[in-house]
């Protein structure tokens, strides 16, 4: 094997109280680099024979506790290097790259640190509700484990099935919750092993499987869509917003709430509406019907191209904006509670009911399920097949009775 790893003293640059790092030296077929041990010590006081401290240094307690934790280091570095070697891989790489697999098994031993450096990466990145994702997922682990510390090793088949246990052992929480949580700790886990922070062969989710129970219908009969357009409203009182957001999303592919809320004047161009969806980044470009125009006239007159086209976002800064999004969603689901009770729909209407009576209206009317998934902007089809698991039971009902015998 041409890859080596020793501990050394590096004298080439001592710090400012003129001791000198202490540094795990890296050998890759003939090439050299430094890993940081975060421990530096007087030149006087390093035996390069022994690679270790001497025992007369004393500058800290104790010096045998210091020597333990180089030998420590340098054991898990070889770990490495073997485990390379093992899998036959060690000859690929370079020497930058075996010492990234090196310092990702080290930088990263708690599970919670890994976690919170992705989300503030997401956040840098502008990807604010999925950073929340993140946040929202380890703090239920952190409720799970009353705040103490996780290391990655920790979070194994056993600790998913406990904490599961944990969570719906409280009446309010449920399976689709639960999930959710478990799809989030599967996106850190895959991504700190994309990192090499993490070993493939500790992957807990090939033995865990995700569960999820079937969501209750969602969508409504078209004629109550008709029933919600026809409605008179007072212009510009809230009734009339929530009413014109559930048509909206209607009208555009089943468009989420978020993505409303962040639409420009100038994501209109030449009659259509063209938009990223804020989940998936996937791009947007819908027909601006005549009906959709209509609505969003009222909106649109007077404003520039960069204002928001509905009265949601007036905060300055991309965090502030997102919280005002979720509590204006809020608030929405509530409204279009009560406009359901004006005309006594006896399901409850939500930002989600216009996206589901979109896919099930455009399977009613035979679209092509490839066209709905597009349309809806899912990824694969399964998903969109949960939208559409099964149809109304009056359209089943219809279908029954044409089976009547006569």
């Amino acid at each position: 094997m041409k890859t080596s790893v020793t501990l050394s003293l590096d004298k080439r640059r001592s710090q400012k109280n003129g001791d000198y790092p202490i540094v795990l030296r890296l050998t890759h077929y003939r090439k050299t680099t430094g890993i940081s041990t975060g421990q530096s010590i007087p030149e006087l006081f390093w035996d390069q024979n022994k690679s270790k401290v001497k025992k007369n240094y004393d500058g800290i307690k104790s010096v045998g506790n210091l020597n333990n934790f180089l030998l420590k280091e340098l054991g898990n570095a070889q770990d490495v290097i073997n485990r390379l070697h093992e899998k036959g891989e060690l000859s690929y790489l370079s020497l930058v790259q075996v010492k990234d697999y090196i310092v990702g098994k080290g930088k990263y031993r708690s599970f919670f640190k890994l976690a919170a450096d992705l989300e503030l990466g997401l956040r840098k990145s502008n990807r604010i509700g999925t950073a929340d994702t993140y946040k929202h997922a380890v703090a239920a682990l952190k409720n799970f484990t009353n705040k103490r510390d996780v290391k990655i090793n920790e979070v194994n088949y056993d600790f998913l099935k406990r904490f599961e246990t944990f969570h719906l052992s409280k009446e309010s929480n449920t399976l689709n919750g639960l999930a959710s949580y478990m799809r989030t700790i599967r996106a850190i886990y895959n991504k700190g092993i994309k990192a090499k922070f993490i070993e493939k062969e500790a992957y807990p989710f090939e033995d865990y499987k995700i569960r999820t129970t079937p969501t209750a219908k969602r969508a409504i009969d078209h004629s109550y869509i008709k029933m919600i357009l026809e409605l008179q409203l007072e212009k510009g009182t809230w009734p009339f917003h929530y009413r014109n957001y559930f048509l909206i999303s209607y009208m555009l592919f089943g468009m989420s709430f978020i993505d409303m809320a962040f639409l420009q004047v100038k994501n209109i161009v030449n009659g259509r509406v063209k938009f990223q969806r804020k989940k998936t980044s996937r791009g947007y470009d819908i027909n601006l019907t005549s009906q959709l125009e209509e609505i969003l006239k009222f909106y649109i007159d007077g404003k520039s191209k960069e204002d928001y086209i509905l009265p949601v976002i007036s905060e300055e800064t991309l965090e502030g904006r997102y919280k005002q999004v979720r509590g204006a969603r809020k608030r929405y689901n509530k409204g279009l509670n009560k406009i359901a009770e004006q005309f006594g729909l006896e399901e409850n209407l939500t930002s989600y009911v216009s996206r589901h009576s979109f896919a099930t209206h455009a399977m009613l009317k035979d679209v092509p399920l490839q066209a709905i998934s597009a349309m809806l902007g899912h990824q694969k089809l399964n998903t969109t097949q949960i939208y559409l698991k099964s149809l109304p039971s009056n359209i089943l009902d219809s279908y029954q009775e044409q089976l009547v015998i006569r």
